[in-house]
């Protein structure tokens, strides 16, 4: 099999109906190679191809006869000097940023770390590790991408296009929502086809429901500690892949089964006049801190990827507090996740985004600043700016609260009519005339910006909030203990 020189854009697997073109970013690679896998078992490669073409920062290649289904992933080459931001490791497997579909998700070894972890306790020494190189091969344990075919029968399918004024978000979980629901048959319940089933559908219609906000369906890795610990990253904030679809909610024995299933769960939505919403989470990855694993940013160009500290590329500036925090300022990093939102709205259908931590998207160089780079490409994005925007306002860096300071176009969870009502409820005396305002469009915080009271998602708790009952309970409840 020869490789062609192929095309630099789009980025990622593409399949024409006869080979698949392959084209990554990189900066500062010196060489890129792709490597085909037999099967989700396979331990190695079986045949790898170092992309013969590079421009404008893209490694590039063309191969006939290459079919949907085709398992692979990418060896990088390039420095591993820590000190400078640059942590290339050939021997580590990396997931293609771009990959539609993650068909084998990750099992966590040490191998899947660039450096080599040290068996000490000692704090100075594990603080020290990062420098250290290590060359052992990932692949065995590594994630795998699969080449998508993306063909698929809409029908009649019609965006129910609601108006933010009549607009009633539900926000759920895909397993949460149908796993234990004894209406829904068996083999359904916890997938994507669970939630496109009767029985929920005439559950949300009935509450009278316009729009099912779904949290992170981006493929996502459960951090190391949890897994070691018997626990599951459940609700999804550690994205690995901002395009594919977790896998752990398709219904089928197929590993390639979840791009079709998300798009039946989209169109039988739709069908009942109910719009998709994605929490989607594009301020950090599933890499960690610089002591986490490389799986794929880390190892294809990390001092593009993320905002590493200017006094010492070796460290991240999290923004977070998960560990790193993408590098908005880079034009390749806004191109992602451009291409993502697109990918989702044109190909998965979907109707708007719920941004987790959106303060952190707006950060260019320290203050968040709401024209960012980030909202200037959105605003006049023809597909993005016509889809529902919703911000979380708000981050853990200084400054980071910024309820009322999104720009036209987007709407905010509205952390103040959240916590004025639960001030109210937990009796809470002096807030009846913020509770009026609140109630009556929050105009305080949104008119100044000429947004409409619709700017305001009212909401008195979510996925990361306490019910109004733990307003006066919770002393009893602690989290893990609680399970």
């Amino acid at each position: 099999m020869r490789i062609l020189p192929g095309k630099p854009y789009p980025l990622g697997a593409t399949w024409d109906g006869m080979g698949v073109n392959f084209a990554i970013f990189s900066e500062h690679a010196t060489k890129v190679e792709l490597c085909f896998f037999d099967s989700v078992e396979a331990k190695a490669e079986t045949i790898k191809f170092e992309l013969p073409e590079y421009n404008n920062h893209v490694f590039h290649g063309y191969l006939k006869d290459v079919h949907p289904g085709q398992l692979y992933g990418y060896r990088v080459y390039g420095p591993y000097e820590p000190e400078d931001g640059h942590r290339f490791n050939p021997h580590k497997l990396l997931t293609d940023p771009y990959a539609k579909l993650i068909a084998r998700r990750l099992t966590w070894n040490d191998a899947l770390h660039g450096y080599v972890i040290p068996n000490s306790t000692i704090a100075e020494v594990i603080k020290e590790a990062d420098k250290t190189f290590d060359t052992r091969d990932s692949a065995p344990y590594a994630p795998l991408c699969a080449v998508v075919d993306g063909a698929f029968n809409w029908g009649d399918d019609v965006r129910p296009d609601v108006p933010w004024h009549k607009t009633i978000i539900y926000e759920a979980h895909v397993k949460g929502m149908t796993k234990l629901n004894e209406l829904i048959p068996e083999g359904l319940r916890g997938s994507y086809l669970g939630l496109a089933s009767e029985p929920v559908i005439h559950h949300l219609k009935k509450l009278g429901v316009t729009a099912l906000e779904l949290m992170p369906v981006h493929q996502r890795v459960s951090e190391r500690r949890l897994v070691e610990s018997d626990l599951t990253n459940y609700w999804g904030y550690n994205t690995l892949s901002f395009f594919a679809p977790d896998s752990r909610f398709a219904s089928r024995t197929s590993h390639l089964s979840a791009v079709q299933e998300f798009k039946i769960m989209v169109r039988s939505l739709h069908a009942a006049g109910i719009e998709v919403i994605l929490d989607v989470v594009y301020n950090h990855t599933a890499e960690g801190s610089h002591l986490g694993p490389t799986l794929s940013f880390r190892g294809i160009d990390n001092l593009s990827y993320y905002r590493t500290d200017p006094k010492n590329r070796r460290y991240y500036v999290d923004y977070t507090g998960c560990g790193n925090t993408l590098n908005m300022v880079h034009p390749n990093v806004i191109q992602i996740i451009m291409d993502s939102l697109r990918y989702w709205v044109e190909e998965m259908r979907v109707d708007g985004f719920r941004f987790d931590l959106a303060s952190a998207l707006a950060r260019e160089l320290y203050d968040v600043n709401k024209l960012s780079a980030f909202f200037d490409v959105i605003q006049q994005d023809p597909v993005i700016s016509r889809v529902k925007l919703i911000a979380e306002p708000w981050d853990l860096g200084e400054g980071g609260y910024q309820v009322g300071n999104f720009p036209i176009l987007w709407t905010e969870w509205n952390g103040k009519y959240r916590d004025t009502v639960r001030r109210f409820w937990r009796g809470d005396t002096g807030v009846l005339g913020e509770l009026a305002t609140r109630l009556t469009g929050s105009s305080d915080i949104y008119e100044h910006s000429g947004r409409s009271p619709h700017a305001s998602i009212n909401f008195v708790t979510c996925h990361d909030g306490f019910t109004l009952k733990d307003l006066v309970s919770y002393n009893s409840k602690h989290n893990e203990a609680n399970i």
